[in-house]
């Protein structure tokens, strides 16, 4: 969790928001540190959380919680952190004899061995993770995606992306009075319609929106991207304005340091 990005927020683990969808997105950088701040930062708000890491492995998330002062090993061992480990659940999807109908048909990733399937298994694993038990003392339910593109890239088409994402946000957000966090890369190329429609889909139905992108000017040893930061609002009745803030950022060994615009000393 970063400190200086719950400022620019003006949240913290104790007083977070709840009923939100935010959404993250990466162009020509890797986004990757706000997946791994949100997950640190609601694990410590003391919330039960579902986490689906389609991109890597329980290991390298757990490598950086550790310097972000997260355990997720004992999290998930006294059942506050759901995680489902794509790349391993796909390989034993894929590598199955397919004699064991059992393992194909309970599988969250049904739709990797069967073309015609949508996310409605992926789906179903969400709402038994995040559901209330009276054993647990969470407070509000939480998803985090990293990342949608992902998905894409195996096959899933925008519409049942966009139909997952529409009854997850249901269930989080409206229903259960939790919170969506999901990551997904904003390509601008043309020849990328699906991931720049998912995209453009999204944007329009997040409350709060981080998208961080590379220099225009190439790589800098002292400042890593900018981030800008949108606050939507999604309210038909009050006619207001989107907040739109950016800064420039560094990434540190255990932190991400921010700045306004031209206020970094590497330009001073």
């Amino acid at each position: 969790m970063f400190q200086e990005l719950n400022n620019i927020l003006n949240t913290t683990p104790e007083t977070c928001e709840q009923g939100i969808s935010v959404l993250l997105c990466d162009k020509q950088t890797d986004g990757s540190f706000l997946v791994h701040h949100f997950l640190s930062f609601y694990l410590k708000g003391g919330c039960k959380v579902c986490f689906l890491g389609l991109l890597q492995s329980f290991s390298h998330y757990s490598l950086v919680a550790q310097k972000l002062g997260v355990n997720l090993s004992a999290a998930r061992e006294k059942g506050q952190l759901v995680f489902l480990e794509g790349l391993r659940s796909s390989l034993d999807l894929l590598l199955d004899d397919q004699q064991d109908s059992t393992l194909h048909k309970s599988s969250p990733l049904q739709f990797l061995s069967s073309p015609n399937a949508s996310l409605r298994s992926l789906y179903e694993f969400v709402c038994t993770s995040v559901q209330k038990t009276s054993e647990n003392a969470w407070k509000f339910p939480v998803l985090i995606i990293d990342d949608l593109s992902v998905l894409l890239s195996l096959g899933v088409t925008t519409k049942d992306i966009l139909n997952f994402m529409h009854y997850c946000r249901a269930t989080l957000c409206s229903k259960l009075k939790g919170n969506l966090v999901a990551l997904a890369h904003d390509t601008e190329d043309l020849e990328d319609e699906e991931n720049d429609f998912v995209v453009k889909s999204l944007s329009y139905q997040s409350h709060l929106i981080l998208q961080a992108e590379g220099l225009v000017t190439g790589y800098c040893k002292d400042i890593h991207g900018e981030l800008k930061i949108i606050w939507h609002s999604l309210s038909p009745v009050k006619a207001e304005k989107n907040v739109i803030k950016t800064f420039q950022y560094k990434i540190q060994d255990k932190n991400v340091a921010f700045f306004a615009r031209g206020t970094s000393s590497a330009v001073l």
